[in-house]
C-alpha cells in the first residue's frame, strides 16, 4: 500500500497516511480542520547491473570520437592530403 503525505493549506501541518490508490484522498486537517493537498515528491531511481545502453545495446567494438556520435572523422589535414602537383 502506497503511502501519501498531505499538507494543510492553512496550518501547515504534514500528515503521512498509508491509502490504496482507490481510497478517497484526505480532505480536512486533523490538527486544524483546514482544507489539506496531496503532495508529490519524484521516485529515486539506480540503475544497476546488465538491461543498460551501456552495457546491453551498444555495438560492441565501436568506439566513440570526441562528439560521442560514434563516427570516426576522415578528414585529412593539409599535410596528409595528396599532392596533386605532377613531376615531369
Amino acid at each position: 500500500m502506497p503511502t501519501y503525505e498531505y499538507e494543510c493549506n492553512r496550518c501547515g501541518e504534514r500528515t503521512e497516511l498509508q491509502q490504496r490508490v482507490s481510497d478517497p484522498p484526505l480532505k480536512k486537517c486533523g490538527k486544524c480542520g483546514g482544507q489539506v493537498r496531496k503532495l508529490v515528491f519524484p521516485v529515486g531511481v539506480i540503475y544497476k547491473g546488465s538491461g543498460f545502453y551501456t552495457t546491453d545495446y551498444a555495438r560492441k567494438g565501436a568506439s566513440r570520437d570526441d562528439d560521442g556520435n560514434g563516427k570516426k572523422d576522415t578528414k585529412l589535414d593539409s599535410k596528409d592530403q595528396p599532392s596533386t602537383a605532377t613531376k615531369t
